[in-house]
């Protein structure tokens, strides 16, 4: 098991509760395939972090209507069954900070697949948002 680097910030019960809470209602979304209500926990524009079928590294912005567009095309019109079991191991790099590693287990009718990702978020007036989405295998789509 790898243990998480030391930022120097230790964050405090309410740090991880509020982190917690905010990929609780995320992942709800997602179950729902609810892009729309997706993308309000994001801050535009978005940055996204990935690799292409060629092996190199890629990077885009998208703004809301990307994001929305790509990730209706990616998650379908919610008439799937979509399930998924999330194990987060958050960094926190500041009260306001976080870099949160996931590994995913997706159920998607009777496909199942794992992946592995990491988002950066950010905490602005109470509310975490994600800013930074970082997974490999999908910069041929960037």
């Amino acid at each position: 098991m790898t243990l998480p680097p030391q930022t120097g910030y230790t964050p405090t019960a309410e740090d991880r509760a509020s982190l917690d809470a905010w990929f609780e209602q995320y992942d709800a979304l997602c179950t729902k395939c609810d892009v729309e209500h997706m993308a309000d926990q994001a801050v535009f524009p978005l940055n996204l972090i990935s690799d292409d079928s060629a092996g190199n590294g890629r990077s885009a912005q998208w703004d809301r209507r990307q994001f929305v567009d790509t990730m209706a095309h990616v998650m379908g019109d919610g008439t799937q069954q979509v399930t998924f079991r999330n194990t987060r191991t958050p960094v926190f790099l500041s009260a306001s900070m976080a870099v949160v590693f996931t590994h995913s287990v997706v159920t998607a009718g009777d496909h199942t697949y794992e992946t592995d990702y990491a988002d950066v978020l950010v905490r602005n007036n109470g509310a975490w948002a994600f800013q930074t989405m970082i997974q490999s295998g999908w910069g041929d789509n960037l």
